[in-house]
């Protein structure tokens, strides 16, 4: 169905038709019982989930549970609630005029038991889009239970309604989400008292407002976000409400580097370079996600607050913003970052994550332990040290190599010729792109000298290398 001017437009027409309304969970189960049965992919976009967190996420749908999803920053929380959307019917039915959705064979509220005692087959029906029938809420110290779950409305009551009357009620932002998905992210934030009307709301489904004890059947699913430091530092879930959850499912980052360089090709923002051709080495895909990988392990980051996949897509942007820099200056067609960018996103790198020391300098120090490991890393990962030691040779009499940010791709030729060893192993740069041959000549000058058999000399966003 993706014309919903072709749809039934009166309950009469649409009970002729034959048209299944199943509550929202049920709904979500058929469909993903669907994909499942095609092979279509169950949750597009999300990456490094595969043989961990989404099957835990299936097996809740199936057992229509409501979920929490529990984890650090940056670990596709929200997106991946926000996809459970992709699972609903593309239009469902609900009744027209109410001020909540309602499904027309079961009304909820007054006014749409009204509706459709009054009109019967003549009541008007709206179609609604799966992606309005979501919404999601950020848990502050100052919700209230009038944001949730609604409040008397005074414009109602100065119109003459009594307020024993069910009518003069104005709605929340959950029931305003019946017949769909409600996240609430950071849960642990959310005061216990607005807690507990929630606890009320999944569990009983009796809402007090104002002393008025309305029973609202809401069909909704209800799904949860929370980062593990927030249940020390800032409050926690209280455990009824935990208790009424069917699923807690623990998110994690990527496992592997090639999840993580996955994440950053799919997420990061690249402008259209126009005339300029981009082209990113493997191994220098490669550095940016250990850089992360490295940062996630090493004691002096602040692992409770995590770091986020958002800091590799930064870090990978500010790499290719950076090669995009030097083409402009130096006048070449080809972007092609190299491990002398790297300084250049330093910046984007220390936004992104929290260290244990906050001593003057000790950051600058932090970081460039953490990039030294992670170049390292990948150059091992490529090359044999022991297979580059007639390079390393090369060196031992005058030679002196010079490389840097700022020279050109053209400039490495000559570094090339002047090192014919590379020969044995970077037989093929004849091959590649001056961009990629330069990159690739500025990651093996590097591993030798992280290996101890070069020298270096930095000065001025310049590198040079001696024996």
């Amino acid at each position: 169905m993706s014309n919903p001017a072709d749809l039934p437009r009166t309950f009469g027409e649409l009970r002729s038709s034959g048209h299944q309304v199943l509550p929202v969970k049920a709904e979500l189960r058929r469909n993903l019982i669907a994909r499942l049965r095609s092979g279509e992919a169950l949750f597009p976009g999300i990456s490094g989930y595969d043989d961990t967190v989404l099957p835990q996420v299936t097996n809740a749908l199936l057992g229509n549970q409501d979920i929490i999803l529990l984890g650090e920053r940056g670990q596709a929380k929200s997106r991946l609630v926000r996809s459970l959307t992709g699972l609903l019917d593309e239009w469902t039915p609900v009744i027209a005029g109410t001020e909540i959705p309602e499904n027309p064979f079961q009304p909820i509220s007054a006014h749409g038991r009204q509706i459709m005692a009054e009109q019967g087959d003549q009541a008007p029906i709206r179609w609604l889009h799966r992606d309005d029938r979501y919404a999601e809420k950020l848990a502050t110290p100052d919700i209230t239970i009038a944001d949730l779950i609604g409040e008397v409305d005074p414009i109602k009551v100065a119109e003459g309604r009594y307020l024993s009357d069910e009518f003069t009620l104005h709605y929340g932002l959950v029931p305003r989400v019946n017949r769909g998905i409600f996240a609430i992210n950071e849960m642990p934030d959310l005061a216990e008292r607005i807690q507990v009307g929630l606890l009320n709301l999944l569990e009983e489904r009796d809402v007090q407002i104002r002393g008025h004890r309305v029973r609202l059947p809401l069909d909704v699913m209800v799904v949860a976000t929370a980062n593990p430091e927030d249940y020390t530092n800032r409050g926690r879930i209280i455990t009824p409400l935990k208790d009424r959850y069917g699923a807690t499912i623990r998110t994690h980052y990527p496992l592997r580097i090639e999840e993580e360089i996955a994440i950053m090709e799919q997420e990061a923002d690249i402008d259209d370079l126009g005339d300029y051709h981009l082209e990113v080495p493997g191994f220098m895909k490669e550095i940016v996600a250990e850089i992360v990988h490295h940062a996630r392990r090493s004691p002096d980051v602040n692992q409770r607050s995590g770091v986020s996949v958002r800091a590799s897509i930064s870090l990978y942007e500010a790499l290719v913003a950076n090669a995009f820099r030097r083409a402009l200056r130096t006048g070449e067609s080809e972007v092609v970052p190299r491990v002398s960018d790297l300084p250049f996103v330093v910046p984007a790198f220390q936004g992104k994550i929290e260290f244990e020391s906050m001593e003057e300098g000790q950051e600058d120090r932090i970081t460039e332990r953490i990039f030294t490991a992670a170049v390292k890393t990948v150059f091992d990962r490529h090359y044999d040290v022991n297979d580059l030691e007639s390079v390393a040779a090369a060196f031992a009499g005058e030679l002196v190599v010079e490389t840097g940010e700022g020279t050109p791709a053209g400039d490495y030729a000559a570094i090339a010729e002047r090192l014919p060893a590379l020969n044995d192993v970077f037989p093929d740069r004849s091959q590649v792109s001056a961009g990629v041959r330069a990159s690739t000549v500025e990651l093996i000058l590097e591993g030798l000298h992280l290996h101890k058999l070069l020298n270096k000399y930095d000065h001025m966003g310049y590198a040079t290398y001696t024996g």
